[in-house]
C-alpha cells in the first residue's frame, strides 16, 4: 500500500543530511516537503510505480528513497562525494525499518560521477547544482539524463527557464510540467548571514515528443 503524501514528507523530514556541505559543490539538502510534493506528483502521472530510475548526484538519498518508497522497481543513486553516499545508505536502511517495505534490494550505490553512468533508465530524478559555483554544471547533468531516460524530473532556478525550454527542444524534450518553489536553503557555512535564504525555483518534467 502506498503511503499518503504527508506520510513521505515526514519520512523523508527524518532522513539525514550532509555533515559538511561543500559550498563548490552546492551542496544544499532538499527540503522534505518539496521532495514529497515532487515525487506524489510524479507517482500520480505514473513516472514511478514499477519504474526503473536514476537519481543523479543524489546526495544524501532523499529524492531516490522517496521513489523506491512509491515503489520504483530500481533505483540508481549515483553520487561521487563518499561521505554523501554513506550517508545515503543508512538513510535508506532507516526509511526501509520505518516502511516495513522491501526497499534495499531495488537500489543499486554508484559512487562515481553522473558522466560514467551507463545504463538507460525510465526516469531520471535530479536536484543537479544550479551552476552558481561553477558554471554550466547543470547542463552536465541535463545532457546526460537526456541521454539516459525519455522523462526526467529536474530542478533549477526560476530564471533558468528560458535556458531549460532551448536546451530541452535541442535534444527533441519539452516541458509537460513545472512545479514553482521558494526554496529553503539554510545555513550550513559561518559566512552565512541568515539562518534561512530563500531562493525561486522550479522542477521541471521533461517528456521526449
Amino acid at each position: 500500500m502506498v503511503i499518503s503524501k504527508s506520510q513521505l514528507a515526514i519520512l523523508l523530514s527524518k532522513l539525514k543530511v550532509f555533515e559538511s556541505p561543500e559550498v563548490a559543490k552546492e551542496q544544499y539538502p532538499t527540503d522534505s516537503e518539496i521532495a514529497a510534493e515532487v515525487l506524489w506528483n510524479a507517482y500520480l502521472l505514473k513516472d514511478i510505480d514499477k519504474k526503473k530510475i536514476a537519481d543523479f548526484g543524489s546526495g544524501t538519498g532523499i529524492l531516490g528513497i522517496g521513489a523506491l518508497v512509491l515503489g520504483a522497481e530500481k533505483l540508481f543513486f549515483i553520487e561521487d562525494h563518499k561521505n554523501s553516499m554513506k550517508i545515503s545508505e543508512n538513510n535508506l536502511s532507516f526509511a526501509e525499518e520505518q516502511t516495513k517495505k522491501n526497499l534495499i534490494n531495488k537500489a543499486v550505490f554508484l559512487n562515481e560521477r553522473i558522466e560514467n553512468f551507463k545504463e538507460n533508465v525510465d526516469v531520471v530524478i535530479q536536484n543537479p547544482p544550479f551552476g552558481t559555483k561553477k558554471k554550466h554544471s547543470d547542463k552536465i547533468f541535463l545532457e546526460k539524463a537526456f541521454n539516459k531516460a525519455k522523462v526526467i524530473y529536474s530542478f533549477h532556478k526560476l530564471e533558468t527557464k528560458v535556458f531549460i525550454e532551448k536546451i530541452s527542444q535541442d535534444y527533441g524534450f519539452e516541458i509537460t510540467h513545472r512545479w514553482d518553489f521558494s526554496f529553503p536553503l539554510k545555513a550550513s557555512q559561518s559566512f552565512h548571514k541568515r539562518k534561512i535564504h530563500r531562493i525561486n525555483v522550479s522542477c521541471f518534467r521533461l517528456q521526449i515528443k
